[in-house]
């Protein structure tokens, strides 16, 4: 876990989360974006991603995993006593939900990247169906994940940082993959269970990894309070390194600003 300290005096605190086979080195830009705007930045890269060594590369044995993890990133956060804000890209959306599905934390608002709810390319029926049988006999196998640097974005210098990247994760074992299929799966099935918190779900309209589609029903379907949904209609999956990034980053900006203000402690 890392933290990054605002310019001046800081206004909330954002926690943020990435997503699969990535690692929190992949955020410099957001990050800068986050201090120099007046918040505390707080990440670090998930068990067996980036730079820990737990687990084993793209290894995983419970999504539970994840969850103690991220909920440890909140807790550090809480030091500053100041507002909270929770932000997850992809899988790490996908872990913010389960986290707000078995948890009750004190969150001032929370955003949602290009959340995986549906995967765009799903293994055939037949290695999904050999999957269960796998994950009990050989469970740290691993397999290609298929994923390519072209279909997260279109922005050119992120994908020859990708290509060059040691610490991205190319292959992920067979309980890897099983645990993020339950996890998509319980993220629908225990939706009356999610904490209240003010939500903005942002989407990329041209996203080539995750099923935008799927991502909408989950968000219609969600019991909150408030929350406000954006399609990025140009956008690949991961909107916050694409060309308009700038002007997504100013969106999320004003969604925690609304919040800090509807809480009374900004005016």
């Amino acid at each position: 876990m890392w933290k990054w300290e605002a310019e001046g005096e800081a206004k909330a605190v954002i926690v943020m989360v990435h997503g699969a086979m990535e690692h929190h080195r992949r955020y410099g830009w957001l990050i800068e974006m986050w201090r120099t705007s007046g918040f505390h930045v707080i990440m670090g890269d998930l068990p067996g991603q980036g730079m820990t060594t737990r687990s084993g590369r793209g290894h995983i044995d419970s999504f539970d995993e994840y969850i103690i993890e991220v909920k440890d990133w909140v807790q550090a956060a809480y030091r500053y006593e100041l507002p909270v804000f929770l932000l997850g890209h992809s899988m790490g959306g996908l872990i913010a939900i389960r986290l707000l599905q078995v948890e009750r934390l004190k969150l001032a608002g929370v955003i949602l990247s290009s959340p995986c709810l549906g995967l765009v390319n799903k293994p055939s029926n037949f290695l999904n169906a050999l999957s269960y049988g796998l994950n009990h006999i050989y469970p740290s196998l691993r397999m290609n994940s298929g994923l390519t640097v072209d279909m997260a974005t279109r922005n050119a210098d992120v994908r020859e940082a990708d290509v060059n990247d040691t610490l991205y994760v190319t292959k992920v074992s067979i309980r890897w993959y099983r645990e993020l299929a339950f996890g998509m799966k319980s993220a629908f099935l225990d939706l009356g269970q999610l904490q209240d918190i003010p939500m903005l779900v942002m989407q990329g309209g041209e996203d080539k990894i995750v099923v935008k589609d799927t991502v909408k029903e989950w968000f219609n379907h969600a019991p909150l309070s408030e929350k406000r949904f954006k399609e990025w209609q140009k956008c690949y999956h991961e909107i916050f390194n694409e060309p308009e990034r700038e002007e997504v980053f100013e969106y999320a900006k004003d969604f925690v600003i609304s919040q800090l203000k509807a809480i009374g402690y900004i005016v």
